[in-house]
């Protein structure tokens, strides 16, 4: 199994902002952990939604002191010019934040597309079965909800892997055993889960 740490030298461990690392981003946090290195000022970060980026994006601003543009991809692309100057300038690191590649970005002036093409990319990935499961378990640890123990081993089975479907998928069995008062079983976790439409209706499922 992928080993699930925190990133060792960034503020705010131990918090409830806790980033979990594995196999899929750890290419990523070790670039921001880096920053000294980077050939560049200026670095861009993209990943899928509720993949935590913005939350790198501080710790990179604590760690480094560096500035960090969120969104990017949908801001004044002055705006993005001028920062990226500045930041060769003052050797003050630039995070750019996005979803997709820069390649990708909609970009009318020339200059601005040239420094986003040369600039150091890194991305995180959807979550790997070490991060997924580790993700279901520690919302329901903060939302307080008991949980039979083959549950997240079922849900791993039947969900998209992604960021969002374990964020969406939680909150609804956090509702489901709130009304209900009980643990959340495997049995009910399917009848929830069906009924918001997260899974198919199939009569021979064994659970």
């Amino acid at each position: 199994m992928t080993q699930i740490s925190l990133p060792f030298d960034w503020p705010g461990q131990g918090t409830d902002d806790d980033y979990l690392v594995s196999e899929a981003n750890r290419i990523a946090v070790r670039h921001l952990e880096g920053w000294r290195d980077w050939p560049l000022a200026v670095s861009v970060l993209g990943g899928p939604p509720r993949s935590g980026r913005s939350l790198l994006g501080r710790r990179f601003a604590g760690l480094s002191g560096g500035t960090v543009i969120d969104d990017a991809q949908g801001q004044d692309e002055r705006l993005l010019f001028n920062a990226w100057n500045d930041a060769q300038t003052s050797r003050r690191p630039l995070l750019l934040i996005g979803r997709d590649r820069p390649a990708q970005w909609q970009v009318a002036l020339p200059d601005l597309r040239s420094r986003l093409a040369a600039a150091p990319f890194v991305f995180i990935a959807e979550p790997d079965e070490a991060l997924a499961r580790a993700l279901i378990e520690r919302a329901f640890v903060r939302m307080g909800t008991p949980y039979a123990a083959d549950l997240p081993d079922w849900l791993l089975r039947r969900i998209e892997r992604s960021y969002a479907a374990i964020a969406g998928v939680t909150r609804i069995l956090n509702e489901a055993a709130l009304s209900s008062g009980r643990k959340i079983s495997v049995a009910m976790a399917k009848e929830a889960l069906q009924g918001s439409g997260f899974l198919p209706i199939v009569a021979d499922d064994p659970q």
